[in-house]
């Protein structure tokens, strides 16, 4: 296992919907080409019937719910799109080179630009889904993050209290709260002083009020930087990428001092991924 190991999280996401909005909103998709089946592979109509339904349509918005992107057009469906471990939607002059991991490309009623799906573990997808109240029809089981106006602390806070599971694994359950993947989940529970493996049904609302607050602060800040780049597999649409992994204080920096106590950061093993925490400023609890 890699000493990092995480993948588009909330910051990182909309850092790509932001960078979409500017070069896409409004245009009109003149050509559909899928490269590669398995890009589309929950779009059951198949690839085909994926570009005939795209080609012609305009994008009137664009969208993000936790870790999904969705441009919203005017046929009234939605392109929706999940990046995966190494997805990236870039933005770029039909005179690059396509390189070896281009999934979809589409082109647009200006033609100096095009949008190039690229994934090069093909864990990401794309597919067409209906519009519904509560955003595309895929996705009505995914949370609210915490800055969707939709999200209740409070109702959040009963969730946890009402699981019986460790507070780290709740962070990551994209039906109770969404955005959140391995790296925030570290940094927010170390700003907040609270161990990954706490009991969800011992955690007090006032904890779980603060913890939110951190999870706001640090997506904040990570947005501002560009989200988080460790390799090349995330970069935002102009190719660019994040530099908040130098403000992280405790994912990845296993024997570094914590920049709080200085004691060395720790890190253990968490499902197929890993945790990294400071062990004096976040104790075990029970």
């Amino acid at each position: 296992m890699s000493t990092v190991d995480g993948m588009p999280e909330l910051p990182e996401v909309e850092s790509i919907r932001r960078g979409l909005h500017t070069w896409i909103s409004g245009r009109t998709v003149t050509g559909v080409e899928v490269r590669h089946p398995r890009a589309v592979r929950r779009h059951l109509a198949g690839a085909d019937d994926f570009a005939a339904r795209l080609t012609g349509t305009t994008v009137t918005g664009t969208h993000r719910r936790g870790k999904y992107l969705w441009l919203q057009l005017d046929s009234g469906d939605t392109l929706l799109c999940h990046l995966g471990m190494s997805g990236q939607l870039l933005i770029s002059s039909p005179q690059d080179l396509d390189g070896p991991h281009l999934r979809i490309r589409f082109t647009w009623d200006r033609g100096d630009h095009e949008l190039r799906f690229v994934d090069q573990r093909t864990f990401g997808e794309m597919l067409i889904s209906p519009n519904g109240d509560d955003g595309p029809e895929h996705i009505t089981h995914i949370a609210p993050d915490v800055f969707d106006p939709r999200f209740d602390v409070k109702k959040f806070t009963l969730a946890l209290r009402m699981r019986r599971s460790q507070l780290k694994r709740a962070l990551l359950d994209q039906a109770l709260i969404s955005g959140v993947g391995n790296i925030y989940a570290d940094e927010a529970l170390w700003r907040a002083h609270i161990h990954g493996e706490h009991p969800t049904d011992t955690v007090s609302p006032p904890q779980v009020e603060e913890l939110v607050e951190h999870l706001r602060a640090v997506f904040t800040e990570a947005l501002a930087a560009g989200g988080t780049s460790f390799d090349a597999l995330y970069v935002r649409t102009n190719g660019e990428s994040g530099y908040f992994d130098r403000s992280l204080a405790v994912y990845g920096k296993q024997g570094q001092p914590c920049p709080r106590c200085t004691t060395p950061i720790k890190r253990v093993k968490f499902t197929n991924r890993s945790s990294f925490f400071c062990p004096r400023c976040q104790p075990p609890t029970g």
